[in-house]
């Protein structure tokens, strides 16, 4: 819908805020020049169009083109840049490919850059303008997450920053310090992270397309007064599995965190984030309880399917008004929010539409609860972390909620509380709600005499629960973001209204469904495997396949199931080959084809056979692997607390699934033999505290100091190999995965949490 900023009125028509760029002129008769390696540019240049691939020096102090001065435009249209080889891993890229160094009123404009660890930085600019450039597959790590399991490895940390912790990740675009200017359409998918800013203020950003990346859209960190509008931020997520795990591992479309304080979030497209928004207070209000990501406004975005929260908010006091968030484990989570309002928005079909831990003095007012599990969930815990400051020094009883005008409909509970005063629920309207209000003896309603409509509120099939929205109180109009005269399309890109079942997530990202793509239905371990043919509308045919019994259906369409199994058990490597003809094809490394061109893609998988003999022991401080490996390797010549015999060395939990092994200091030595055909290999070894792994009596693999989840690895050739494991958990999460890889890349996967 058209929205004019400033108005929630409908307009008759939308003006593009590209074309309006676009109309700029650029500075007059600037020189054209040539692309060289190491330029500085200091005065306003077109550099001569053309492809140019080469790679940038790994150290982020210097880049291939450096702007340094003020009043420049660099106008880089027609302009390629390529880093590492688009035929590579994603996580090839290195260094910086653009560069601002300070200065003011600089324009940077048109550019196609791809495969660099950052497309553009800048630091300590004032009125930037970052405009209309191309700059996907960007570098990204990759994922070690399964469909049967995640792993702890993927797990994102951008909790600190003061010391450019964020460089690690990579980026299209990282703001450091800039004041002013604008980030307007722009495009930054399939890499890791869109646009990153840190103490970076007072930006326009808007008309972007920051999506399909598999850690952020935006993040800020201490980046204030921003006006983030009509951008589509959507599928920026990892760590889901359709059916099987929903964490997210903390990517997000949206990330405020550590005092970014007074930023206007309007009209724009959030969905399918690990959260849609992530707004975290940050460390200083976490230890010292003052300040926090205070006063920023969230008025009419589409936070809708997020595998965890469509919107995370804490420690903090904000305003959500207008907003959409469907499908998600909860439409907000607001643990110790504060003096929040919450109007106008549509909740449905979330396990919870809004939770809120420890909260006080909130306003939950004229929203829509469709079809969620629970509507309201308010509560406190009896015991609060001892290593958080913010208790120690913030009242955090949960206290003072007014919860009027809503309408409840087709709710099992609306209001679920506990451990909660001075609760206002009043001049509500339930339709279809099973229980109306529950709390425990610790809680007090104030309620009128709210009645439950016992007939079901009518929603047929297809009809959008958002539509019509929920009519907005007076007093939250004037939230409405005013810019100007110019009318803004929210973006409404096609997989947004899907729910979380488009999202996969491969080994490298989310997949954008531009390309054909096979995908196991359930786990990868089913035989049959089945795996979904996935795309954009076309039919595929049977070209090849190794190792596989022949399939039932050698053609078909996008859309269908293909059943495969191995021709025996004892075979370690297969593979089936479709190829695909339909729709225009852009594949994951960019490559494109035109509609109606034949077009291939496979799945297959290489896992040697081995047998495992697996001992599990406990271990006490007198026998700690790391302290007393004598007494620990004695442990294992008595009876182990668990012997199993298993094809897989793959292990992954908080608490054990087997009732005989200790969820702390619990080990194992695990023993198998594999006959690998002639070729060179990779061993590889994922762990979570230590892991140390033998090949025919040799240490090739020592990683025992005890470690987050980390990849290990170590060369192999073919032939016949013993090999031994052994591994150690001491507290904590447990994974093991030891596996063996054709040769190839060694990735670390994501970067570690500092």
């Amino acid at each position: 819908m058209a929205r004019r900023l400033g108005a929630r009125a409908s307009l008759t028509a939308a003006v593009s805020l590209g074309a309006l760029l676009a109309a700029r002129p650029l500075a007059a008769q600037a020189d054209t020049i040539p692309f060289t390696p190491g330029m500085v540019i200091d005065r306003s240049v077109v550099i001569a169009p053309g492809t140019y691939r080469v790679s940038a020096p790994a150290s982020l102090d210097s880049a291939l083109v450096t702007v340094r001065g003020s009043g420049i435009t660099l106008d880089l249209r027609g302009v390629v840049l390529v880093g590492a080889d688009p035929d590579g891993p994603p996580d090839a890229g290195t260094g910086v490919a653009l560069a601002v160094d300070g200065g003011r009123d600089v324009t940077i404009r048109g550019a196609r850059i791809r495969g660099y660890r950052f497309a553009v930085i800048a630091r300590g600019t004032r009125g930037l303008r970052i405009l209309e450039n191309e700059l996907n597959y960007t570098w990204k790590p990759q994922l070690f997450s399964l469909p049967e399991h995640e792993s702890l490895v993927d797990w994102l940390s951008f909790h600190h920053n003061e010391a450019g912790e964020w460089l690690r990740f990579g980026a299209a675009i990282y703001l450091d310090g800039v004041r002013g200017g604008e980030v307007a359409g722009n495009r930054a998918m399939q890499g890791m992270n869109g646009l990153l800013m840190t103490r970076t203020d007072s930006l326009v950003i808007r008309d972007n397309i920051f999506a399909f990346n598999s850690g952020l859209g935006i993040g800020l960190y201490r980046s204030s007064d921003n006006l983030i509008v009509a951008n589509a931020l959507d599928f920026n997520v990892r760590g889901y599995s359709h059916g099987v795990y929903r964490r997210g591992q903390d990517s997000a479309g949206l990330l405020l965190y550590e005092q970014s304080r007074g930023n206007v979030v309007a009209y724009n497209s959030v969905t399918h984030g690990g959260d849609g928004l992530f707004l975290w207070a940050g460390q200083e209000t976490m230890d010292a309880g003052t300040g926090g990501a205070n006063d920023n406004v969230f008025f009419e975005n589409d936070f809708s399917f997020a595998p965890t929260n469509a919107m995370e908010a804490t420690f903090s006091r904000n305003a959500f008004v207008a907003n959409r968030a469907t499908g998600s484990d909860h439409g907000l989570w607001g643990g110790y929010s504060y003096e929040s309002a919450i109007a106008g928005n549509c909740f449905a079909g979330n396990r919870v539409g809004i939770a809120i831990e420890h909260g006080q003095d909130n306003v939950i007012t004229a929203n829509r609860f469709r079809g969620d599990g629970t509507a309201i969930r308010l509560w406190a815990n009896p015991i609060e972390p001892s290593d958080w400051g913010y208790p120690k020094h913030r009242d955090t009883r949960s206290r003072g909620y007014r919860i009027e005008g809503n309408a409840f409909l087709d709710n099992r509970v609306a209001l679920r509380a506990g451990a909660t005063t001075h609760l206002s629920f009043v001049a509500n309207r339930a339709e279809g709600v099973d229980t109306l209000v529950v709390t425990d003896t610790t809680t007090r309603v104030d309620a009128d005499d709210t009645a439950v409509t016992a007939e079901r509120p009518t929603s047929g099939g297809g009809v959008d629960p958002c539509v019509p929205s929920p009519a907005l109180p007076e007093p939250y109009l004037h939230l409405a973001p005013a810019l100007d005269t110019m009318a803004l399309e929210r973006p409404a890109p096609p997989l947004a209204r899907r729910d979380r079942s488009a999202i996969v997530v491969d080994a490298w990202g989310p997949y954008d469904w531009r390309s054909p793509k096979l995908w196991p239905v359930d786990s990868t371990r089913a035989v049959p495997l089945r795996l979904a043919v996935l795309g954009p509308p076309g039919d595929w045919l049977v070209v090849a396949s190794s190792g596989i019994q022949p399939v039932a259906t050698t053609a078909g369409a996008v859309g269908d199931t293909i059943a495969v199994l191995p021709r025996s058990d004892r075979d370690e490597a297969w593979s089936l080959t479709l190829a695909y003809r339909g729709e225009a094809v852009t594949m994951p490394n960019g490559t494109t084809y035109p509609a109606g061109t034949p077009v291939r893609f496979s799945y297959g998988r290489f896992e040697p056979v081995i047998e495992w003999d697996v001992r599990w022991v406990s271990w006490s401080d007198a026998t700690d692997p790391r302290s007393a490996s004598e007494a620990f390797a004695a442990r294992f010549d008595g009876e182990p607390i668990l012997r199993q015999r298993v094809s897989r060395l793959d292990y992954m939990w908080y608490r054990p699934p087997y009732p005989d092994l200790p969820r702390e200091q619990v080990a194992l030595r695990a023993a198998g033999h594999v006959l690998l055909l002639p070729g060179s290999y990779l061993i590889r070894a994922i762990s979570d505290d230590g892991v140390r792994v033998w090949i025919d009596g040799t240490l090739t693999i020592d990683a025992w100091t005890a470690h987050e989840s980390a990849a290990a690895y170590a060369p192999l050739t073919g032939g016949s190999h013993d090999l031994t494991v052994e591994y150690y958990q001491d507290g904590g999460w447990t994974e093991l995965r030891v596996e063996i890889l054709p040769n190839g890349p060694r990735s670390p996967g994501s970067p570690g949490p500092h």
